[in-house]
């Protein structure tokens, strides 16, 4: 029973990586820049669940709902102040804002929370199933991260499809240009995509830290890049593919740690990231884009 008790928490913890992996294959496939203060995002929605809780005695599904407010706010102040003026400018300035915004929240949340690790109280009171008379427990951390995940999964693919905002989403994706021809808002747009890739943001944080509930300013780092890693190796820009790589990166990090070394864990996540790439640079489920002449 013991590998199916990995198996799960691979699961759960790769659910965590597919819903910020979420935000940052969005972002890329719709405004096709790399948004580095997503993790960062994530810490600042974890630490307002944290205040809502722990500081004023709320519910923990309403502390999640102010949480995703906030980070909702806060990822479209970030877009309309940081990102929306370089909209024209190059890869490599876009780059290195994101990584100053990343920095800036770090700090902030240092200066306002202090560099000492806080302790989350989960936001699931569940202890979960006991299966085999007992021999496989699943907690219901695990539970609750797996069916949320696949559920925001099954809405977010609904709306991109079926609903004006997320048609606009495709079209200013595909070419904007021809997007703005067709009478698209593509800021708004964009702003719509950072909205929804940070209250995602905020629910990912309150998991993550229901499962890991040590609360740092430096939480959604390390996180974040793994998601990001997750998002590329299930092909950036494909919401089912941040999907299968948040799973599969969960999946192994956790049996690499169980069968191999914990030491290695991350080592050995990246190590299959780059093969993974080096045989399909495109990711699991990427298209390869022609560049237009």
């Amino acid at each position: 029973m013991g590998f199916l008790t990995y198996l799960v928490n691979g699961l759960s913890l790769g659910s965590v990586y597919a819903l910020i992996a979420l935000g940052y294959t969005m972002v890329y496939g719709i405004a096709k820049m790399l948004n580095f203060a997503h993790g960062d995002v994530i810490m600042i929605g974890a630490y307002v669940v944290f205040m809502c809780m722990s500081n004023s005695g709320m519910p923990a599904v309403v502390s999640i709902v102010i949480s995703i407010v906030c980070c909702t706010a806060l990822g479209m102040i970030i877009e309309k102040i940081a990102y929306k003026p370089l909209r024209k400018a190059t890869n490599l300035a876009v780059l290195i804002t994101a990584i100053g915004v990343s920095y800036f929240l770090q700090n902030m949340a240092l200066m306002i929370f202090g560099s000492n690790p806080v302790s989350f109280t989960s936001v699931i009171n569940w202890e979960g199933l006991s299966l085999a008379g007992g021999a496989l427990k699943i907690t219901g951390n695990a539970i609750v991260t797996i069916i949320t995940c696949v559920v925001i999964m099954i809405v977010l693919m609904w709306f991109v499809k079926n609903t004006k905002p997320g048609q606009a989403m495709r079209a200013v994706s595909e070419d904007k240009d021809a997007a703005v021809l067709m009478g698209i808002n593509v800021n708004a747009t964009i702003s719509l995509t950072f909205a929804i890739g940070s209250g995602l943001a905020a629910i990912a944080g309150a998991l993550l830290c229901s499962s890991y509930p040590s609360l740092t300013p430096y939480t959604g780092s390390m996180p974040g890049i793994k998601a990001f890693t997750a998002a590329v190796f299930g092909g950036i820009g494909s919401i089912p593919g941040a999907l299968v790589g948040g799973l599969l990166l969960g999946i192994i990090e956790i049996l690499a740690r169980a069968y191999i070394s914990s030491q290695l864990a991350d080592a050995i996540v990246f190590a299959v990231l780059i093969i993974v790439l080096l045989v399909k640079p495109t990711g699991i489920l990427g298209k390869q884009i022609k560049e237009k002449v």
